[in-house]
């Protein structure tokens, strides 16, 4: 789905996307002080008096200020970089949103910078610091489950930032929007409408999975069905957890018939595991995962699995970031991406 830019019309009210960044004159009038002992604070902190520095830090933290790391040497207006967050580089779920990205970031004169965030907001919150610092022409973030320091960070940057993978109703700056709510909604009906009663979940211990595997389970209760059995694994997921994931949901309930797998990796591992148990698919056991990965179709059996278009998310924010670098706005800073339930033989 493409949104056309729009220009800011002149002295027209600020929208969400006009955002400025917190300056070092900001800093020093919170914490009371002159710019240069903020300045000494940050860089040579031995320099100033205990006291002092704790109300610079003070300021610093509310404010969410990361000094500009470019400032010290020659400095283009713009950086001609892109930053993105992504929790895994490994499997095949962003790789679409990568590659789309990077193709075309590529063609508008950008350089995209990836880094792994992994599932600790920690982590995200020390990356967040690392590239504000580096000033990029924008930021683009798989989810919305930013910490209160990282959402502070963020906001304060004044760079243009664009979530993916996720739904909120406050974004930071843009959003293109992915309800895994709707998704587990979806997933459980599916496979009622194709008879199963007794459906379970197998899912990441990330956020956006445990959404997914909530609204499945509540879904499901809704139609009527038994509560479906729910077994969390760490993320990412892997074959190996999928295989022991259904051992684990066999041992509490052998009647299930259906379980729906929050990665296509983890649904390969629950085929596996059918095999050996000596249950037909999906006969005795239909198996839905998520992703539409390469493995799903070239598996034996096939896995029918939920896809979410990663290429299209990459396009989109590509053009958003370009269109903001270049003092325009989209016309929706926020977009609804779909979503489609792709059947093959396992569901």
């Amino acid at each position: 789905m493409q949104v056309p830019p729009t220009e800011k019309p002149p002295g027209s009210s600020k929208r969400s996307g006009d955002r400025t960044s917190v300056t070092v004159r900001d800093v020093a009038r919170a914490a009371g002080v002159s710019m240069i002992t903020v300045s000494r604070a940050i860089n040579t902190p031995k320099q100033v008096s205990p006291a002092t520095l704790e109300k610079v830090n003070a300021a610093v933290q509310a404010l969410g200020y990361v000094p500009n790391l470019m400032a010290g040497g020659l400095r283009l207006s713009r950086s001609n970089l892109v930053a993105v967050l992504v929790p895994t580089i490994t499997g095949s779920l962003f790789s679409g949103m990568l590659t789309a990205l990077t193709r075309s970031l590529e063609a508008k004169g950008y350089q995209l910078m990836v880094g792994q965030s992994g599932y600790d907001t920690l982590r995200e919150d020390a990356l967040l610091r690392a590239i504000i610092g580096r000033r990029p022409d924008g930021i683009v973030l798989t989810g919305v489950m930013h910490s209160e320091q990282g959402h502070r960070l963020l906001k304060a940057s004044g760079i243009p930032v664009v979530e993916t993978w996720d739904a909120t109703s406050t974004p930071v700056d843009m959003l293109l929007s992915v309800s895994h709510e709707a998704i587990g909604d979806a997933a459980s009906r599916y496979l009622h409408q194709a008879g199963k009663t007794r459906q379970a979940v197998l899912a990441g211990d990330d956020e956006r999975a445990r959404l997914r595997a909530d609204s499945f389970v509540r879904t499901a209760t809704r139609l009527g069905l038994p509560e479906p059995v729910s077994r969390y694994m760490p993320a990412p997921t892997t074959h190996a957890q999928g295989r022991e994931g259904l051992r684990q949901l066999l041992s509490e309930d052998r009647r299930i018939d259906a379980v729906f797998c929050s990665s296509d990796m983890m649904a390969a591992g629950v085929l596996t595991e059918a095999a050996v148990q000596g249950l037909k698919v999906p006969d005795d056991l239909a198996v839905l995962g998520f992703g539409d990965a390469d493995i799903a179709s070239s598996m034996s059996p096939s896995i029918s699995s939920i896809r979410v278009d990663g290429a299209a998310i990459g396009l989109q924010a590509a053009e958003m970031i370009a269109a903001r670098a270049a003092g325009q706005w989209p016309a929706a800073p926020v977009v609804q991406i779909g979503f489609q339930i792709v059947p093959r033989e396992s569901a």
